[in-house]
C-alpha cells in the first residue's frame, strides 16, 4: 500500500467516524442533509461552464496501483485494464473536508476540476457517468480510490457532482463506462435519457444460474424476508438458458441500501444493478 493510499484510507476512517458510520446506515442516511450542506464550498459554480474532462493517453500512476490494497479489513483488487469496463450503481461526492489533500495516485484533490474516485480502476481512467435519474451525464478522470461503503461504485467531485445535478441529494443512481480518445465522440453522442415515467427500472440482482430450480430455491428463500418484489429473469449466453434473481425495481438510494443491508444479513454479499 503506498503513503497516498494509506492516507486517503486514513481520511476516509475520519470522514466515517464524523458521520456516525459504525452507528448504521440508518444514521449515514438520516444525517445525509448536514453532509452535503457541510462539505459544499461557500460558493456555488456555474453548471453552464463546467467542462468534461478531456480523455488523453497517460502512463499509468506510480502510485495508487496495486495489486490488491486493504481497507477496513476488506481487500480490492486492481483492475489490470480500464477497456470496456461498465457499471451501475450509486454514486457519492466528497468535497471540501478533502480539497487540497493527496489523492491516492499522488496528486491533490481539487474539488473544482472534473474527477472521480473508483475502488477498482487503474489510475488515472476517464469515464463517462450518467446520472440515470435525470439524464445528465459528465467525463470525468479518475485519479482516487473509494468510495469504500458497500453500497456505492464512485466517488465524485464537487464539480461532478454539480453538473450531474446530485449535491443537494448527495447521491445518485448512475451508471459509467470507460472511454478514451478513440470512443469520445460516440460517447458525446450517445447521451441516456431520464426514463420519461419519473421511475427507474433498476433491479439489485443476486444471483444467475443455468437450472431454473435452483434460482426458484433462492428466490423462494429470500421472500421469506424481503417485502419488496423477487422475479426471476430469464435470458440466454452462450446459447444457454440463464435464470437471474432480481429485487426491485429499486426507486430510491434508501431502498437499495435497506435491501444491500437484508442481504447482507441473509449473507449474500454478491449482487450488483441491473436494468432490462
Amino acid at each position: 500500500m503506498t503513503p497516498a493510499t494509506d492516507l486517503y484510507h486514513k481520511r476516509m476512517l475520519r470522514r466515517r467516524f464524523r458521520v456516525g458510520f459504525a452507528g448504521g446506515v440508518c444514521l449515514l442516511l438520516a444525517s445525509c442533509g448536514v453532509i452535503v450542506e457541510r462539505d459544499a464550498p461557500g460558493h456555488k459554480l456555474d453548471v453552464d461552464e463546467i467542462a468534461d474532462a478531456v480523455p488523453r493517453d497517460e502512463p499509468r500512476s506510480r502510485y495508487g496501483n496495486p495489486d490488491s490494497y486493504t481497507v477496513l479489513g476488506k481487500r480490492y483488487r486492481t483492475l489490470k485494464s480500464s477497456l470496456g469496463f461498465e457499471e451501475r450503481g450509486i454514486a457519492s461526492w466528497y468535497g471540501k473536508k478533502f480539497h487540497g489533500h493527496k489523492t491516492s495516485s499522488g496528486e491533490i484533490y481539487d474539488m473544482y476540476k472534473m474527477t472521480a474516485a473508483h475502488k477498482h480502476l487503474p489510475l488515472p481512467t476517464y469515464v463517462k457517468v450518467t446520472n440515470l435519474e435525470n439524464g445528465r451525464d459528465a467525463i470525468l478522470r479518475v485519479n482516487d480510490r473509494g468510495p469504500f461503503h458497500d453500497n456505492r461504485v464512485i466517488d465524485l467531485s464537487y464539480a461532478a457532482a454539480l453538473k450531474l445535478g446530485m449535491v443537494e441529494k448527495g447521491t445518485a443512481f448512475v451508471q459509467l463506462s470507460t472511454v478514451n480518445n478513440a470512443s469520445i465522440r460516440l460517447v458525446s453522442a450517445a447521451r441516456a435519457k431520464p426514463p420519461t415515467d419519473g421511475h427507474l427500472s433498476l433491479y439489485l440482482q443476486i444471483g444467475a444460474f443455468n437450472e431454473r430450480g435452483n434460482a426458484q430455491r433462492l428466490s423462494e428463500h429470500v421472500a421469506r424476508y424481503l417485502p419488496e418484489n423477487i422475479r426471476i429473469h430469464e435470458g440466454n449466453s452462450s446459447d444457454s438458458s440463464v435464470y437471474r434473481v432480481q429485487v426491485g425495481p429499486i426507486a430510491s438510494v434508501d431502498l437499495a441500501d435497506r435491501l444491500v443491508d437484508s442481504l447482507f444479513s441473509l449473507g449474500i454479499n454478491d449482487h450488483h444493478f441491473v436494468s432490462n
